[in-house]
């Protein structure tokens, strides 16, 4: 019996469909537009940009520009790149243009797309971000796609790892600009701990309304803000080196047994058991890290047992070659997902010190976090966000449900030829290897390009060590060899050809069969260089047609094998990755194969399958080296596929509810920081920050409605001579018949306020004000940080309210808010206390402050059984700032340079001012504090008095 949703879908269509044929419906008219364009002169072509971004000054709205961008842009490309932009090209560069997904698969050209939304959105001047995976790939497609923008008249920019602040602003300045999720990012977060906002990279000097984040294409959306949501950029600074305790924690983890702790592969957790904690704490009593009467758990111990715990997880729960690998003396991270190196990420909370330990390398310091966001919010502060992948739909409710993104599935320009076979199960993994073996052999043997997919370094190792034997020429592509990387791909579809690669995401690079020309030319080109000979243009030219004439030959030589096979060593956790390692065959309607060898001793099978599946192979009478291939088994992997996609779904959903209540706080706090900046003077806040702490101390000591004799006069006289360095008879004005506490906070802010004049006019107005910003933003950046480890630590611990019956998120909230309230209270109080206790310091005294030495982390803040990330930049990223000391009580608060240069010389002082006389008050700004003393605006006071009487 057909479902009515499923006659609903066969009569109007699927509502994929339904998009596809909006956007069908507008390919028409740019393919109508082409011999009208063919026909411009290069000038005229490029003068439409001109001529685009009049009209849209003029009011007319991007989308009546669509075709005519579109057109301009195809004939761009053939004339710069001699590629043209098919029609599912120009419908997937119109998913990406209205803030959708675009699933296009591998070889249907995704980089060629993205320039048509590129172009059309850079016309505003408000700058287009497009983020790619890592480095190689953001250079690449700024230089390749970057020759049609310019030729265009656009700027094209490429932001990566060394640039410094001076190039990263120009780079951000430009009308598109290609970089790694993680570079913007680390500028966002950098960015809002600078202290100008000429200093602000990703502004680029953009005027104030052609600022923000206007539109970003994420380039492998699935694996930028899917596989990578869990782990947050955090920018950090080094703590205590605690390396010896590292090392000697790491001494006593081989001590323990399997009965000691319990290891759950599914969460990635392990934890000790009830006879793992008496054990534990007997080696650390032996040891002398306990006392003999203290158990592990107490309070006191609290930091030993974070340690231990993560030696645990270091020891039983992370493998090397396959979580990291060990390289010139460093542990370096693996990345899951792609199988490349994550050069100088780390992981948090102690976890990478203590895999250190445990591979013997230099124990490197921990870290504090200074600044933190997630890729989930970071690409949610986008107006308009687009993405495009060849593997979307499986995680489509997702992007729907987080991003608000929806996923268009674009058809291929060709139809697809590939044949993917069921997948055959084998009862251990040396009857799949022998299997896998065999196909290896026939496929070379044949000349059919074979390309074998692994899951770890470990296991691609393991099957290269199998083929040396029955010498079987191969290559290795993991990341010990990522380097070649690009090389290495570009020629797997040589016939022949056998590619081991660990992991396929994002690799950036199609496999062409018959070879790449252009990496084969670049090749030639490097070679003869190396020699010594610089070929010449004549030369390359005949080189490029005849490596050209080899791939043609050698193409059809691969056709005629069957074109690219793809074989899967087993099943990954998520379908996407086994759908991108597929998609490498069957490119632009080549021919191709597709088949995954599995085994009851694959990671996925042991740990999610069920003995059933064992005893049912037994029960049929699997003989050995036999395999059983049959749909029924391809959909319980699937099954079994979707539920790990479900777990990990949850946790990204937990891991962002927890995040969102700190990223409004992120953003209120970033926000305020910008609006000071740009301020000219940040007069007014500070008056209004020492009202509210004077009325903070009056409503603390004095409670509404309480009878004279509850009155704390003393506490209040004490904290306000601390605050405000004044000592005033508060007792004496409590005496007063009839006083009520209104008028003693009047009384108390009226000579704050005047104490806060004869301040800035001893240290001269102008350096009064840089001060104030200065300690203003040093303040909110020094309780900022202190703020998010607050949190942090919150977010450790509120999770086990949930045995009290009360829900943790709530909690956390309800907690959160009130530390922000009272991190805002300590701003106001700190501030107004240390612009209170101001001086100038003599010439000899200033000096040069440097900021800590920053560095880039990737972390998680799940604790338990997530994984966590981190990364450290290379090389300091600190920068020196010349500011003025001020004396505090003996504290020197910095204070800008301005302040230095304008400070009186020689000992000389401004002469002080008398509030009786106006003659000695000199310049007051109109929002300023009245010098008279009657807590008034200047311009509502005397200020009023002199434009009257100027009339």
């Amino acid at each position: 019996m057909v479902s009515l949703g499923a006659l609903a879908t066969k009569i109007f269509g699927s509502s994929n469909d339904r998009l596809l044929k909006s956007f069908q419906s507008r390919v028409a008219p740019i393919n109508a537009l082409e011999p009208k364009f063919q026909a411009l002169s290069d000038d005229e072509l490029r003068a439409k940009t001109v001529e685009f971004r009049e009209r849209l000054a003029n009011g007319e709205h991007l989308d009546k520009l669509l075709p005519e961008a579109f057109a301009t842009v195809r004939e761009g490309a053939k004339r710069t790149l001699g590629q043209r932009h098919f029609d599912v090209q120009l419908i997937g560069g119109m998913v990406l243009h209205s803030g959708k997904i675009a699933e296009m698969k591998t070889g249907e050209g995704k980089t060629l797309v993205s320039t048509l939304a590129a172009y059309l959105n850079a016309l505003s001047g408000r700058g287009v971000h497009v983020v790619t995976v890592n480095d190689y790939l953001a250079k690449r497609d700024s230089e390749w796609m970057g020759q049609i923008f310019r030729f265009l008249g656009l700027t094209v920019g490429c932001i990566t790892h060394e640039l410094d602040d001076v190039e990263r602003k120009a780079a951000y300045a430009c009308d598109i600009t290609y970089g790694t999720n993680n570079e913007y990012g680390f500028d966002y977060l950098r960015d809002n701990m600078k202290y100008t906002v000429d200093e602000m990279v990703q502004f680029g000097g953009r005027p104030p309304e052609l600022q923000g984040h206007a539109f970003a294409i994420v380039d492998e959306v699935d694996s930028i803000l899917i596989d990578e949501a869990r782990t947050p950029l955090i920018i950090s600074g080094a703590i205590e080196d605690k390396s010896d305790l590292y090392i000697s924690i790491d001494k006593l983890i081989p001590k323990l047994g399997k009965e000691h702790y319990d290891l759950d592969e599914k969460q990635r957790a392990v934890t000790f058991s009830e006879e793992g904690n008496q054990r534990i704490e007997e080696i650390l009593q032996e040891a002398g890290f306990i006392e003999p009467d203290s158990t592990f758990y107490d309070a006191e111990n609290v930091t030993i047992v974070h340690h231990v715990n993560q030696a645990l997880r270091a020891h039983k729960l992370f493998l090397k070659d396959r979580d990291y690998i060990v390289r010139k003396g460093q542990v370096v991270i693996v990345d899951e997902f792609t199988g490349r190196m994550m050069e100088g990420r780390r992981y948090s909370e102690g976890l990478h010190q203590a895999l250190e330990a445990k591979e013997g390398v230099d124990v490197q310091p921990e870290n504090q976090t200074l600044a933190s966001i997630t890729f989930q919010n970071y690409f949610r502060l986008y107006e308009k966000l687009a993405g495009m992948t060849g593997t979307a739909i499986t995680e489509a409710q997702e992007f729907l449900d987080i991003y608000g993104l929806e996923t268009v599935e674009i058809p291929t320009n060709r139809p697809m030829c590939r044949i993917d076979s069921d997948d055959e199960v084998y009862r251990t993994a040396a009857e799949k290897y022998r299997a896998i073996i065999r196909l290896i052999q026939d496929c070379a043997k044949r000349g059919q390009p074979i390309l074998v997919g692994t899951t770890s370094i470990e296991k691609s190792e393991t099957l290269s060590e199998m083929l040396k034997p029955l010498n079987v020429p191969h290559q290795v592509l993991n990341a010990r060899y990522h380097e070649q990387e690009a090389f290495i791909i570009a020629q797997a579809g040589m016939p022949g050809a056998v590619t081991i690669a660990t992991n396929m995401a994002g690799r950036g690079t199609d496999i062409q069969l018959g070879g790449n020309a252009d990496m084969q030319i670049a090749a030639w080109v490097a070679e003869k260089r190396a020699a010594g000979v610089e070929p010449t243009l004549d030369e390359i030219k005949a080189e490029r047609d005849k490596i050209a004439t080899d791939i043609e030959a050698k193409k059809d030589q691969a056709l005629a094998a069957g074109g690219l096979y793809v074989l899967g060593t087993e099943r990954h956790e998520s379908r996407r990755i086994d759908n991108q390692l597929r998609g490498r065959s069957g490119r632009q309607g080549d021919p191709g194969a597709s088949r995954f060898y599995l085994s009851l001793e694959d990671d996925l099978m042991r740990i999610f399958g069920t003995d059933r599946m064992d005893f049912m192979l037994r029960k049929l009478g699997i003989k050995d080296g036999e395999a059983i291939a049959h749909p029924w088994i391809n959909r319980a992997l699937e099954k079994a596929q979707q539920k790990v996609e479900a777990r990990n779904f949850d946790m990204r959903k937990n891991v962002l509810k927890y995040d969102d209540v700190m990223n409004d706080q992120r953003k209120v706090v970033f926000e305020q920081r910008i609006d000071l900046m740009q301020e000219e003077t940040v007069e007014e806040t500070v008056a209004d920050m020492r009202r509210e702490v004077v009325q903070d101390l009056v409503t603390t000591h004095i409670p509404a409605k309480a009878f004279v004799e509850q009155w704390d006069v003393k506490g209040l006289r004490e904290e306000f001579k601390a605050v405000f360095d004044m000592d005033l008879p508060v007792e004496e004005w409590a005496a007063e018949e009839g006083i009520a506490e209104q008028e003693i906070e009047e009384r108390l802010l009226a000579k704050a306020d005047a104490a806060a004049a004869r301040k800035a006019s001893d240290v001269g107005s102008e350096n009064m004000r840089q001060i104030e910003k200065a300690i203003l933003l040093q303040t909110l950046d020094h309780l900022w940080r202190e703020h998010i480890v607050s949190l942090e630590h919150l977010r450790q611990a509120v999770g086990l309210r949930g045995y009290a019956q009360r829900d943790p998120l709530h909690e956390y909230k309800s907690e959160a808010f009130q530390i922000f309230e009272s991190m805002l209270s300590r701003l106001r109080r700190e501030v107004t206390g240390q612009l209170m206790h101001v001086q100038l310091a003599e010439p000899e005294d200033y000096t040069q402050t440097e900021l800590p030495e920053l560095q880039m982390f990737r972390a998680d803040p799940i604790t338990g059984a997530d994984l966590s990330e981190a990364e450290a930049e290379a090389g300091p990223q600190s920068r020196q700032d010349r500011r003025a000391s001020a004396k505090q009580g003996g504290a020197k608060p910095s204070a800008p340079a301005a302040a230095k240069a304008s400070a009186p010389r020689g000992g000389g002082k401004t002469p002080a001012i008398d509030p009786n006389n106006p003659a000695t008050w000199g310049k007051v700004a109109r929002n300023a504090l009245c010098p008279c003393g009657s807590g008034k605006k200047y311009k509502h006071c005397h200020g009023a008095i002199a434009a009257t009487a100027a009339e």
